[in-house]
């Protein structure tokens, strides 16, 4: 009867491990620093699913790896970000600029700049990063603006968020 056990646990065993399913988020940390006139950006994203979604989306030879990456990966994470990260400052649509990008363990952390803004009275920020592929990705956005601190949650259902500041 034990080894009936032990046959049953060895079959079903691996099943649950195939059924777990994966948790898709995305951090990102926003700071304005006055002194700078400067909105600087980090977004995290993990490696794997962003490597699927611009195969999807742009070339399906993409492989998102520090070692021997095509030079066009920088352009194609920027094009996708301009196209899933949105920021409004004091009702007006601005621009960032993208940095760079490093991998750290099986993220992506991408650099990005909003230079020239002399003050912050309200920010609306739209995040649909990885929504097109991943319909439960969560994006956690977490900002430090005039000295106030902020964590807001993004999901398919929520994809833009307002801070006022006045």
């Amino acid at each position: 009867m034990n080894s009936l056990k032990v046959v049953l646990l060895a079959v079903i065993f691996p099943f649950f491990l195939s059924v777990a399913h994966k948790y898709y988020v995305s951090v990102t940390q926003i700071e304005y620093v006055k002194e700078k006139k400067s909105v600087q950006i980090i977004t995290r994203i993990d490696v794997d699913d962003l490597e699927l979604t611009l195969q999807e989306r742009f070339d399906k030879s993409i492989n998102l790896t520090a070692i021997d990456e095509k030079q066009t990966v920088d352009d194609y994470i920027k094009r996708y970000l301009k196209q899933k990260l949105e920021i409004k400052i004091n009702t007006k649509e601005v621009a960032f600029k993208f940095i760079g990008k490093d991998y750290e363990n099986d993220q992506v952390a991408c650099y990005l700049e909003i230079v020239d803004v002399a003050e912050i009275n309200t920010i609306e920020i739209s995040n649909t990063v990885l929504f097109d592929l991943f319909p439960k990705q969560k994006n956690i956005v977490k900002s430090k603006i005039n000295s106030k601190v902020n964590n807001l949650i993004f999901t398919k259902e929520d994809t833009n968020q307002y801070l006022n500041f006045k």
